[in-house]
């Protein structure tokens, strides 16, 4: 593959972070969106071959990020990229337990850091490429970092749940749309397996009288289970390279 644009958000940490060290051995650019820089991802970006770009932006307000994101896509050549991909990774979960214990601006910007963002900034890409040869060519693609909760409801993480829904079904409805133009982008929603981040510590951590699915965590851990955000990473990054990429809409990184 020859130069490539990858736009990453939630870099800052866990599997995010994990994609952006992966991403820099690309060439072309990385442009990085999360509310705090990576410092780690930056000092490492100099002897790497891609050129790195970090915006430091709240993606609970997405609307003024999405314009910003019009703008710089609108000052790249068409031809510039051989392929261009927008991986919307960014998410947030509220208090582990039952969504009425949960006070009314934290679902709010649960549901705009982990859906509104995700819509807006994959139609700012989709607008913004349209005439790019790698749309041409079928190598515009969007990657949305999903999970099994949109796929099976889990008590105690209603909102979480139904932000990672939305996103299937916003990818699915996508995915009709671009079907019916000649130059069409390629769209998957992708659930990356249960991962050693973050989000699994609080899951541990919560109250199980909130939480009943509070012991199936635990032993996910005792037993080995989870995935390091690195090999997270690189499975999802493989399932992005692959030939029949958007031949699933809704995909697992474990399944077909």
């Amino acid at each position: 593959m020859g130069s490539q644009l990858h736009i990453l958000t939630g870099a800052s940490r866990g599997l995010g972070a994990a994609m952006a060290r992966q991403l820099l051995a690309s060439e072309g650019a990385l442009l990085c969106i999360s509310r705090h820089v990576n410092v780690d991802l930056a000092a490492k970006a100099d002897a790497a071959p891609a050129r790195l770009e970090q915006w430091s932006r709240d993606l609970a307000d997405a609307l003024p990020v999405a314009r910003q994101l019009e703008g710089w896509l609108r000052n790249i050549e068409a031809d510039r990229f051989d392929e261009a991909v927008l991986i919307n990774n960014a998410g947030v979960i509220t208090r582990i337990g039952p969504v009425d214990e949960s006070a009314d601006a934290e679902i709010a910007s649960a549901l705009r850091v982990g859906l509104e963002a995700a819509m807006l900034l994959t139609t700012a890409f989709l607008r913004e490429t349209r005439t790019w040869r790698a749309r041409r060519e079928g190598r515009c693609k969007v990657l949305n970092i999903s999970s099994g909760l949109g796929r099976r409801a889990m008590a105690g993480s209603a909102v979480y749940c139904a932000a990672k829904a939305g996103m299937d079904h916003f990818s699915r409805a996508v995915a009709l749309d671009e079907a019916h133009r000649g130059a069409a982008a390629k769209i998957v929603s992708l659930a990356p397996g249960v991962i050693d981040t973050d989000m699994q510590t609080q899951l541990r951590a919560a109250d199980a009288a909130g939480f009943p699915e509070q012991g199936l965590f635990l032993d996910l851990r005792a037993s080995g289970q989870l995935a390091t955000p690195d090999d997270a990473a690189a499975r999802v990054l493989g399932y992005l390279r692959r030939e029949d990429f958007g031949a699933h809409t809704v995909a697992d990184v474990r399944g077909p």
